[in-house]
């Protein structure tokens, strides 16, 4: 099996050679004529396969990073399949991701936590509202400058 060459990249880059961290592979077949074009294709097997350092085989698992992916789908549209609602800037899609996160880690309260996750990581001792999200993006964006003069344009 292969394993992905940029999420070790990735983790290389970000951790260096101080972390444990294995991959899950799961290889894939094609789907079956019969299923429409857009069916997954099938899921043949999965295999564990240590990378870097020496990480605990029995805590491998794609559940965390697939439940985010599915929040993450579920509240943003841009995300879905097949949408009209997309970023045409990658600028605008990077905002995107960012304010989401902000949102769902600092003002959305999570039902088994109670609290927002900021709070139960002690990160944060108030819950936030969207009015302080925005305050911190308005107090950190460079104020305007004067406008210069109007010119007209010529056809």
């Amino acid at each position: 099996m292969t394993l992905s060459k940029s999420y070790l990249e990735a983790v290389e880059g970000a951790f260096g050679a101080y972390v444990d961290y294995a991959q899950l592979v799961k290889p894939h077949s094609e789907a079956p004529e019969t299923q429409r074009r857009n069916s997954p294709a099938v899921c043949t097997g999965a295999c564990k396969e240590a990378t870097i350092g020496r990480p605990d085989k029995k805590h491998v698992s794609t559940s965390y990073v697939e439940r985010q992916n599915l929040a993450m789908r579920m509240h943003m549209r841009r995300f879905t399949r097949q949408t009209n609602a997309f970023s045409n800037k990658f600028d605008n899609q990077m905002h995107m991701v960012a304010l989401y996160t902000v949102w769902y880690n600092s003002v959305r309260i999570h039902k088994p936590l109670k609290v927002i996750p900021a709070m139960a990581a002690s990160l944060s001792p108030i819950l936030w509202s969207m009015e302080d999200v925005a305050n911190l993006i308005n107090s950190a964006a460079p104020k305007p400058g004067k406008r210069g003069p109007y010119k007209k344009r010529v056809a």
